[in-house]
């Protein structure tokens, strides 16, 4: 596991600029969207696990009492601190830790929420274990990630070129196995909002510092798709001859529920 967080936080480091300047990570109407579903009061405490650049922490921000972003990588840590003052955020402040050991008590938070992270963990369930562990009873999880598709043939297929582009993607996970993961931590599911990421398969390639080999790999794994419908992303070249796909990708919300209700 430190192995796999290294491979992390290198791969992180490296792309943490051009993470953080990605119109996927930075679109105000999904992070809105987000901030809608979820639906905190004014008077929330919300933590953000794997924060990243900070987008999602800002915008729970600037609807309730306290947001904490924290991640395990610094670099990315350093891009959301100056987003931060350059603002003038008085009410969010960002941390250095893991989230498979949140460094906070018990039933701290009134939303703990994560975005576009889940892939990267090689043991999801601790680290949903963990969010739910800091939320109070009767708060809320919410997690918004890719999914993959619950044929385990196609899933193995996504992941395989996922993994080729950037080392650090553990697996995208399917729907059934999110909702397994929230009932094994006592999240009962409020709602879950699907939608899909557009990629273009050339820039979302060079978004990360992959090899020549395995980049031409990847993306004559999207044009076989195209061709054979083998992972559910349903690549396509549009117009212009460009290769484009489809992430999919699923916002869970679930209530924390109190021991008798476990």
């Amino acid at each position: 596991m430190q192995q796999f967080d290294k491979v992390v936080r290198e791969s992180f480091t490296a792309q943490a600029a051009g993470y953080a300047g990605s119109a996927v990570i930075s679109h105000a109407e999904r992070l809105a969207r987000l901030v809608r579903i979820v639906n905190p009061s004014p008077s929330s405490r919300v933590l953000e696990v794997a924060t990243g650049p900070g987008y999602v922490a800002e915008a729970f921000a600037a609807v309730c009492h306290e947001v904490i972003g924290l991640d395990m990588t610094r670099a990315p840590l350093e891009i959301a601190e100056r987003r931060r003052r350059e603002r003038g955020l008085t009410n969010l402040h960002f941390e250095l830790g893991n989230g498979r050991q949140l460094p906070f008590g018990n039933d701290t938070f009134n939303v703990v929420v994560c975005r576009y992270s889940f892939h990267h963990f090689p043991n999801p369930a601790e680290i949903l274990a963990e969010m739910g562990r800091v939320c109070r009873v009767d708060g809320l999880v919410a997690v918004e990630d890719m999914v993959a598709s619950d044929f385990s043939d196609r899933a193995a297929y996504h992941n395989r070129f996922e993994r080729l582009r950037d080392p650090s993607h553990a697996e995208s996970l399917p729907f059934s196995r999110f909702i397994a993961l929230f009932t094994s931590a006592g999240l009962e599911i409020e709602s879950i909002t699907s939608s899909s990421l557009p990629q273009d398969a050339d820039e979302w390639l060079g978004r990360v510092p992959a090899s020549d080999a395995q980049q031409a790999e990847a993306r004559a794994m999207i044009e076989r798709d195209a061709r054979e419908d083998l992972s559910g992303t349903r690549p396509f070249f549009d117009e212009s001859g460009r290769l484009q796909f489809h992430q999919r990708t699923a916002i869970f919300v679930g209530r924390k529920l109190g021991r008798a209700g476990v």
